[in-house]
């Protein structure tokens, strides 16, 4: 099965958080039907992008967009890999959160769980068909050069208040009981 049908079963699959989330899923599954390269971000304005909720005994990880100017949970977009192909998005968020934190973030799994899916405006007019893992995290955050350097653990609560509305209904979901 390729990447993109895994992924597209996975988005149809998901149990939406909050409307905004709902509202992506469809949106998501309507724009990768008609994409011919939907993770090459040079192929089309609209494009998957692949994000990481960094959790941990500390909370969750949050870093301060230095474009946007606002707390953000890492992410970005797919890279062609060396060998031609694209990576996948549940790589494509292991690295981001790796290189935006400079921690050592894993998976709890052996498969990556797709946690959710939030459509949104990027720069130069595209569009952000992005997907969302939960990877795990302790330590200092010291993300790499060129990065954002206000990386931070929030508590729970601080993160949600902190986070754009694209963000909070997955951290309400996602928050410990």
């Amino acid at each position: 099965m390729s990447d993109i049908v895994a992924l597209r079963a996975a988005v149809a699959a998901r149990e939406p958080v909050d409307q905004r989330e709902a509202e992506s899923i469809a949106r998501f599954l309507a724009e990768t039907e008609r994409l011919s390269d939907p993770f090459n971000e040079h192929a089309d304005p609209v494009h998957v992008t692949a994000s990481a909720i960094v959790v941990g005994p500390r909370g969750i990880v949050l870093h301060l967009h230095k474009r946007l100017g606002l707390w953000l949970q890492p992410g970005g977009h797919i890279e062609q890999q060396p060998d031609g192909r694209w990576e996948t998005p549940w790589e494509g968020a292991l690295r981001e959160a790796q290189e935006e934190t400079g921690l050592p973030a894993h998976f709890g799994a052996d498969t990556p769980v797709l946690a959710h899916i939030d459509v949104h405006p990027g720069p130069k007019g595209h569009t952000h068909l992005d997907t969302r893992y939960v990877v795990y995290a302790d330590g200092d955050p010291a993300p790499l050069v060129g990065e954002s350097r206000e990386v931070h653990w929030f508590a729970w609560d601080e993160a949600i208040a902190l986070a754009d509305p694209g963000l909070s209904g997955a951290l309400r979901a996602l928050r410990p009981a």
